[in-house]
């Protein structure tokens, strides 16, 4: 039962207030195994000359982590905690999901990032950690056991912490009231979890071009596209972005094919030349210049000391990465950013830096987040902390344009970005793809929008190649739901029903909304049945 570990105290102002109780075992894991740490009163925890220390706050309970000599690759904290045989649980994904987060059976090897959400008929527990945290956080559930693991790896090696008290994280918790169905526990819980989530303004919604030029793109059919479906937006109040994907940027000699990697994410290629008439032109036709990137990409002749260590999956010469531990690389990405507030671009979408740190997607990060053996140029800092910095140079530089993350962790993108990609790629070639990729991500995500970000459940491709009768419903959803909408829109598929539904969920997705819930989603990988708008909506996915 949670009552094992789940207490209730009233706060000053009479709200109630859940907190977990300590762990009644803490191991630390700076070799190959774990060992078990010793404490007298379960608040603080010793090997050796490491310390684990709880602190009980008002709302959670603080984790500090102290190892002057050892390094430290992970700390595990487990608990006596009876599960109920029937019920279901609910786990986060490192970054994007990749159509695999639901509810589930228990599983004794499950990881389950960020947050551990337990339903069983009526009644809803959920343990998580603040957004934030310096440490990248799973939880286990088991038989008689909840495990939360805290990965304080720094690359794929365990992290040299000096003399300081590190803090790691932040524990929080909470249980459904009799009023709550899960939806509504668990969206609670997630404003439990950020504490400044980044608000946008207005509602954001427009185009990209991406999923049906997938970067055989130019500074004319950029044009063309906007000014297709610039018409089709009526609220002057809350014009439409037009966001240019990847393909624009000067290639490497290296890489003269891939749309995706470019030699100076500061030059334009010869098809587009001048950035700044572009995101102009753009305006004049009724909408807003957005911007893709990717931050981590090196010059092609950088100094080998300005890159990260080559590892699986990040060993091509021809693709240097840089090091987001040197100082010299977060001033050259945060130009980079602050150029593109020079062209008069209001949007910049920023992606890979997930896989460019760590050589892997988030479905890869079984295991370990990263393959063992190596480590940053600075390796006093976690791979949270790092990260961190990273997102918080290009939310500095970015100023006052939206920022969406695409490729990055949730958990520290929340209260940092505006927006966050919740899924791996939807399709303009394959309806499947979209299904698996963005209703499945939306579905459960919708807990996150406006609690860490807005959730991006990614484009609608509007291609000859995918039934309309399939991307009309997505559109809706999207356009419906609260939840930001994106348009690539193929030319020779956008007819005159086309054109007059894009019109209406422009207005729709224009405007502030109540937030869109999947009413099936603890049955449902891919909910059906929606709430939008106050009414009930049955979507056809198959």
């Amino acid at each position: 039962m949670a009552s094992l570990i789940v207490s209730n105290y009233i706060k000053a102002e009479g709200l109630s207030v859940t907190t977990i109780q300590m762990p009644d075992a803490v191991k630390i894991l700076s070799g190959n195994d774990y060992v078990p740490m010793q404490s007298a009163d379960k608040t603080t925890w010793y090997y050796r000359d490491i310390i684990v220390k709880l602190k009980n706050n008002k709302d959670s309970v603080t984790v500090f982590i102290q190892s002057p000599t050892l390094p430290v690759k992970e700390v595990q904290l487990s608990w006596t905690y009876t599960t109920p045989k029937e019920g279901k649980i609910l786990g986060d994904a490192w970054e994007r999901t990749y159509g695999d987060v639901n509810f589930q059976p228990i599983s004794v090897t499950k990881k389950l990032p960020w947050y551990c959400v337990e339903n069983n008929n009526n009644n809803t527990t959920c343990f998580g950690v603040k957004t934030g945290c310096s440490a990248f956080c799973y939880w286990r559930v088991a038989e008689n056991n909840l495990e939360l693991n805290l990965d304080t790896r720094n690359g794929g090696n365990g992290v040299s912490l000096g003399t300081r008290m590190f803090h790691a994280a932040d524990i929080v918790t909470t249980k459904n009231d009799n009023k709550e169905n899960a939806f509504a526990t668990v969206r609670r819980f997630c404003n439990q979890m950020c504490d400044k989530p980044k608000t946008v303004k207005q509602p954001v919604y427009g185009i990209n071009d991406w999923y049906f030029a997938y970067g055989n793109n130019s500074a004319d059919l950029i044009l063309q596209h906007t000014a297709l479906l610039a018409p089709l937006a009526t609220n002057n109040n809350n014009k439409p972005f037009s966001v240019i994907d990847a393909g624009w940027a000067i290639k490497s000699p290296l890489m003269a094919d891939d749309c995706c990697w470019s030699d100076d994410f500061s030059k334009p290629n010869d098809k587009f030349v001048d950035m700044q008439k572009l995101a102009d032109k753009i305006t004049k036709l009724g909408m807003r210049p957005g911007i893709w990137t990717r931050p981590l990409c090196a010059h092609h002749d950088d100094k080998k000391n300005l890159l990260a260590p080559a590892i699986a999956n990040r060993n091509d010469p021809k693709t240097p990465i840089l090091d987001p531990t040197i100082e010299e690389n977060i001033k050259r990405i945060k130009n980079i950013i602050q150029t593109y507030k020079q062209w008069n671009y209001e949007l910049v979408k920023h992606d890979y830096t997930s896989y460019d740190i760590f050589g892997r997607w988030g479905f890869e990060m079984t295991d370990t987040m990263a393959v063992p053996g190596w480590q940053f140029n600075d390796n006093s800092k976690t791979n949270a902390e790092i990260i961190l910095y990273l997102y918080r140079s290009i939310r500095d530089a970015a100023g006052d344009m939206y920022v969406i993350g695409c490729n990055t962790v949730s958990h520290l993108s929340a209260g940092i970005f505006e927006l966050n990609r919740i899924g791996d790629d939807t399709s303009g070639k394959e309806w499947a793809r979209t299904k698996k990729m963005g209703v499945d991500t939306l579905g459960f995500r919708m807990v996150q929008h406006k609690n860490f970000y807005e959730v991006d459940g990614d484009c609608v491709g509007l291609t000859t190649a995918v039934p309309w009768e399939k991307n009309k419903q997505w559109m809706q959803l999207l356009a419906q739901s609260s939840a930001p909408l994106f348009i690539s829109a193929q030319p020779e598929a956008v007819g005159s029903e086309q054109k007059d539904f894009i019109k209406q969920c422009f207005a729709d997705a224009s405007k502030d909304q109540p937030i869109g819930e999947p009413l099936d989603w603890l049955d449902n990988p891919f909910p059906s049945k929606w709430k939008l708008d106050n009414n009930v909506v049955e979507f056809n996915w198959d």
